[in-house]
């Protein structure tokens, strides 16, 4: 369960909460009452959530830095004073990956690193939680899902780049962190989609997009698979995993899988695409891309078994489900809705739906 008594005035430092996790995370986050200061570069869309859903007044301190900037984010970190310190920004997409490597490398491997000095650094951090990805696994494409201890790889740059930041992780744990009493976790999630997500090259903003303007979405790899998941299913298991940081840290300071149902999973793009198209209405289509486009691992399944025994964590929206919510909120803000509200309104039926 999500304890709002466990996060009033709970002093949060959460980079990257411009981009779409991290505006959905700072929107909960306030309204659990957290006190959040939120560190990042500027929204890298326009629309964003951000924007649109007035993220900026959810957050106490809202700071524009990079963190590949060691000394303004550790000032940073060290001025907000944090209990807790959640780690979301990256460069996260993996065809920007092949375009930028070394951005891509130098912002998810030496952004961690610089993250977690700090983090040694500033005196009161009691717990620590690096958001990592689904693709930090070597892809074997198994039809079985990755588990929490299978290794660490990457075909391309980014996915190479988030196995590298969970080597991090795992060694500043055991080196510096534990002797400082400061707890440390990881956390995978699968693709994840919601409403008011804007970044290029990803199918549901595509889609949106292309809807929008009654265009035939293009589509490159329809018989991909991947574990969808609406954007609240993995940030609900990283509210849960912080609070056993603080209650149980010796227990819960390894790394974590949250993914979709079984039954919801993998599922291919094209069913996802034939979702939205019956879903958005309005003779929405889609057809194949044959132009080129870079390496993507074909098969990607987790196993999140691991915490629904022990964080008694549970997706809560099928595949349908996060769909229809999905397009309704993109439709709100095509109608001029208040997407403040709108969104909020979508956080507290998730939650009353979990509690259920």
């Amino acid at each position: 369960m999500i304890d709002p008594k466990f996060w009033a005035g709970r002093k949060v430092f959460l980079t990257g909460h411009t981009g779409f996790k991290g505006s959905w995370l700072s929107l909960w986050l306030g309204q659990l009452g957290a006190e959040v200061t939120g560190y990042s570069l500027p929204a890298l869309t326009a629309p964003s959530i951000y924007t649109d859903a007035k993220v900026a007044e959810a957050v106490r301190n809202d700071i524009r830095g990079d963190i590949r900037d060691a000394a303004a984010l550790t000032e940073a970190i060290q001025a907000a004073s944090p209990e807790i310190v959640i780690h979301m920004a990256a460069q996260a997409l993996v065809r920007d990956s092949y375009d930028d490597s070394v951005t891509t490398y130098s912002t998810n491997i030496m952004g961690t690193v610089n993250l977690l000095e700090a983090v040694c650094h500033t005196p009161g951090v009691k717990a620590a939680l690096n958001i990592t990805t689904d693709k930090c696994y070597e892809n074997n494409n198994w039809v079985w899902g990755y588990r929490e201890n299978d290794p660490m790889g990457g075909h391309d740059p980014y996915s190479s780049s988030k196995g590298c930041a969970e080597l991090v992780s795992s060694a500043y744990r055991s080196s510096f962190l534990q002797d400082a009493g400061i707890t440390l976790a990881t956390a995978r999630a699968g693709n994840v989609i919601g409403g008011g997500d804007w970044t290029k090259d990803r199918i549901v903003p595509d889609a949106m997009r292309a809807f929008r303007a009654k265009q035939t979405l293009l589509v490159r790899n329809p018989m991909a698979t991947r574990p969808w998941q609406h954007v609240l299913e993995p940030l609900s298991g990283y509210l849960m995993l912080c609070q056993q940081l603080i209650s149980e840290p010796v227990a819960f300071a390894e790394a974590w899988n949250f993914g979709p149902d079984e039954e919801d999973a993998p599922q291919p793009v094209s069913r996802l695409t034939d979702a939205l198209v019956e879903s958005w209405g309005e003779q929405a289509k889609w057809q194949l891309d044959d132009g080129a486009r870079p390496h993507e691992a074909w098969d990607l399944k987790l196993d999140s078994s691991k915490a629904k025994a022990r964080l008694k964590w549970r997706p809560t929206w099928g595949l349908e489900r996060m769909l229809d919510e999905t397009v309704q909120l993109y439709k709100a803000w095509h109608n001029k809705a208040d997407m403040r509200a709108f969104t909020l309104h979508q956080i507290e039926s998730y939650q009353r739906e979990r509690s259920a």
